[in-house]
């Protein structure tokens, strides 16, 4: 018997790999279906960094001394041991999807016959220190937002002992609802909000819009509708040239694809990310999927951007098992209309529903309930 018959009988007797990149909230719900429902005949690896998936739309509240840490937390040795996957906790380094190959931050190579994306933002800091430079040694970024609450604390214990001067940088609704949830925590403090050339919240209707700005003023949030264009220490460089004094710059500027990415030579859309069709399979490589697709991309809110993934979770587990088994794919159909609640630092928050906006504490106490609620839900592998 040949080495070229035995590595093809090797071959033919390994269990067909399925990797699972990232332990973000979709991958979170594709654990729990893989827990009821296992693949025969597949390895299923999930590479996760983590320890534990942190939900994102309870992030502000955390900020503004509303959550604890561990509210917020999904663990996920408790879904990985359900399923029985393997589970390396590792970062990517490089994707080589011709060779259906993912490097990883030790060096090891895993193969794979599927593989599944769902890594969470990121915040690319070569990239954005060519953009602005001074960021990467002087601003603290929102992602990986395990990176981000595990640094909060310190800047929280920094307020505490004096008054600080906090500039968020960036005018989408992540901005925003970071922006308040600091004035809640840091009343001492003066907080600014730089959003760029247009006017926070500026994807809005107008209605919704005013809101927020009427939200920030009577918080107490400056706002500067100006480019951010470099830092140092102590200020904040503007487009306008002028400096604004400030102790921490909170980068909360849209997230981008992560390096690995780049040169992995799978097809991408306009954000960098990877272009997927109605099954979430990638357009280029069919044996490559990604949470999510048209509505996911630019979401506002960090909790809609969750509800989102979540809403992609069970679609993205049963197109997976029809991959693996030669079943028929389901496509998903967005729901139009989603529920769109901002915290606004308090008990209080804004929302909107299709052309409908409304605000008050029972808003904010809806927020809470379906924050909550969803994370009992997932925690329970439901």
């Amino acid at each position: 018997m040949t080495a070229e018959t035995i590595a093809a009988e090797s071959s033919a007797h390994r269990p067909r790999q399925l990797v699972l990149l990232g332990g973000g909230n979709a991958h979170v719900r594709v654990l729990s279906m893989l827990a009821a429902h296992p693949l025969p005949g597949v390895q299923v690896t999930l590479v996760a960094p983590y320890p534990r998936q942190i939900y994102p739309g309870m992030v502000p509240g955390y900020i503004a001394g509303r959550y604890t840490l561990d509210d917020c937390v999904l663990p996920l040795e408790p879904l990985v041991k359900r399923t029985g996957l393997r589970w390396l906790r590792h970062h990517v380094k490089k994707l080589n999807v011709q060779n259906q190959t993912v490097q990883l931050d030790d060096a090891s190579v895993l193969h794979f016959d599927w593989l599944s994306v769902n890594t969470g933002p990121d915040q690319n800091r070569e990239q954005i220190e060519q953009a602005l430079p001074g960021a990467r040694e002087h601003a603290l970024f929102v992602h990986p937002i395990e990176v981000f609450t595990a640094l909060w604390p310190k800047v929280a214990q920094m307020g505490d002992a004096r008054a600080l001067r906090v500039a968020v940088i960036g005018g989408s609704a992540v901005g925003i609802e970071l922006a308040l949830a600091v004035r809640q925590r840091l009343p001492n403090a003066a907080v600014t909000l730089v959003c760029g050339a247009a006017p926070p919240g500026s994807n809005y209707p107008t209605k919704v819009q005013q809101r927020l700005l009427v939200a920030l003023r009577n918080r107490r949030v400056t706002v500067l509708q100006d480019l951010a264009v470099a830092f140092r220490e102590g200020a904040v460089r503007l487009g306008c040239g002028a400096d604004l004094a400030c102790d921490i710059p909170l980068l909360a500027v849209d997230a981008q694809a992560p390096v690995w990415l780049t040169d992995s030579e799978l097809a991408r859309d306009e954000d960098g990310l990877i272009s997927v069709d109605m099954y979430q399979r990638c357009t280029s490589h069919r044996c490559v999927f990604m949470a999510g697709g048209e509505g996911t991309r630019k979401e506002s809110t960090l909790a809609r951007s969750a509800a989102y993934a979540l809403r992609y979770g069970p679609s993205l587990a049963t197109n997976l098992a029809a991959t693996v088994t030669g079943g028929t794919l389901v496509p998903h159909t967005s729901s139009a209309g989603a529920l769109d609640l901002l915290a606004c630092g308090t008990r209080y928050a804004v929302g909107s529903w299709r052309n409908s906006s409304f605000e008050g504490r029972w808003v904010w106490w809806l927020k809470d309930w379906i924050d909550r609620r969803l994370v009992a839900r997932l925690r329970a592998g439901d």
